[in-house]
């Protein structure tokens, strides 16, 4: 790929409000994985190099959320390599397994968590942690786990779906669940992006001029959600759930 001045400011622009909205509830692959298809990369490439540029956004976001202290140093600490390795594995399988299915599936789950956050007016809105259970662990490490195979398989949501995860099973508000969410979400872009680059499915300069205007990005939008907290984090989360609801279904029937 030619990297010319138009090319690298597409790249910067798109890279950068993909993060902006990646840091906080996730779905930034809606934007970034699109612009790379749009500038003529295969697919694998695309997927691959998405991963690189999106490891540096996550790790900026998380870095942000954890200086803050807008996470829970404890639960990160069992589930980070829970996320890492259902990731690895998903990563692993994408290279030999159709999608179809399960974009029929993911479509269906983001119907469900959209519709149960809109008219869920208090959800998220407070925090109701009140520490961890045996049920509440024996249904977190699954799902992470199901959710980082799913980030390392095929990505789009990953962020809202350990979001949505962190304030139904745990219940943290939206800030801190944010937080949670994007440092399992780095966890499962790593093991992801060291899948892709060993299958040599990386452009290496394409992913870091991208990587850099996602570093700026993440870092903007996970400062703003912290800042003005749940009122900011809860409409973003919908928001982006409906958008990324449209665009599979769109892809499903006219692709």
């Amino acid at each position: 790929m030619e990297m010319d001045l138009s090319t690298i400011l597409f790249l910067a622009l798109f890279g950068f409000v993909a993060a902006f909205i990646d840091s906080t509830v996730g779905g930034g692959g809606l934007i970034s994985l699109p612009a790379l298809l749009g500038l003529g990369m295969p697919p694998y490439l695309a997927l691959g190099t998405n991963k690189l540029a999106g490891t540096i956004s996550s790790a900026t976001s998380s870095f942000t959320f954890i200086r803050n202290g807008k996470f829970d140093k404890k639960l990160m600490f069992m589930l980070f390599p829970v996320s890492l390795i259902g990731a690895y594995f998903g990563a692993k399988t994408v290279l030999f397994v159709p999608q179809e299915l399960l974009k029929v599936l993911v479509i269906i789950m983001m119907a469900l968590i959209f519709v149960y956050t809109l008219f869920n007016k208090r959800f998220g809105e407070v925090a109701n942690f009140k520490g961890y259970t045996k049920f509440t662990l024996s249904l977190g490490v699954p799902f992470t786990f199901l959710i980082g195979f799913y980030d390392g398989f095929f990505g789009p949501g990953t962020g809202s779906f350990f979001v949505f995860l962190m304030v139904l099973l745990f219940g943290y508000d939206f800030v801190i669940a944010a937080g949670n969410g994007r440092i399992l979400n780095l966890a499962s872009n790593i093991a992801a992006l060291t899948v892709f680059t060993l299958e040599g499915k990386v452009v290496l300069v394409t992913g870091l001029v991208m990587g850099v205007a996602m570093l700026l990005g993440a870092s903007l939008g996970a400062r703003m959600a912290i800042k003005t907290g749940v009122r900011y984090v809860r409409p973003l989360f919908l928001i982006v759930s409906i958008t990324l609801i449209t665009k599979m279904v769109y892809e499903l029937i006219f692709s």
